[in-house]
């Protein structure tokens, strides 16, 4: 075998390794990972159906960006309503969601997580919220949620 063979098969060696390596070291924390993610997220949800305003607003970032669509009018065509943290504290302060527990069919799926920031569906009787989170220090908070009115199914 030449030194060229022999040094090009070190080095795939080398960029094989590199890859197992890279690839292995999020699999160690992914599971710790994905369970703060989803609690953050039964946070946000269950918070709300319990009337609990502290444990929605310990999934929130101050600066929270709850949006959803809204329907055209001929003045704006792209319109979209917009919550603030406060008002969604408030409004679960005040019990807008308050749901008996045997009510509270809800479902979290995490989409991607993406080293410090992850995206989340979160599904409800009612609701649908697409969440993204970013972690901050050791916590995992909601930034964004967009989110829209489940139709009410049929008999």
């Amino acid at each position: 075998m030449s030194a060229k063979s022999i040094m090009r098969s070190l080095a795939c060696a080398q960029l094989g390794l590199w890859i197992a390596v890279a690839n292995a070291a999020p699999m160690q924390s992914n599971a710790e990972t994905l369970r703060a993610i989803e609690a953050t997220a039964y946070d946000y949800m269950d918070g709300q159906l319990e009337g609990n305003a502290e444990r929605v607003a310990q999934a929130l970032h101050p600066d929270l960006a709850k949006r959803n669509l809204k329907p055209g009018s001929p003045y704006e065509t792209l319109a979209l309503g917009r919550m603030t943290s406060d008002e969604l504290i408030g409004l679960t302060r005040k019990g807008a969601l308050k749901t008996p527990k045997e009510q509270w069919q809800r479902s979290v799926k995490v989409l991607q997580v993406d080293e410090d920031i992850a995206t989340v569906r979160l599904e409800s009787p009612w609701f649908v919220d697409h969440l993204q989170m970013g972690k901050f220090g050791e916590r995992w908070v909601i930034v964004n949620a967009l989110w829209h009115r489940k139709t009410p199914a049929r008999p």
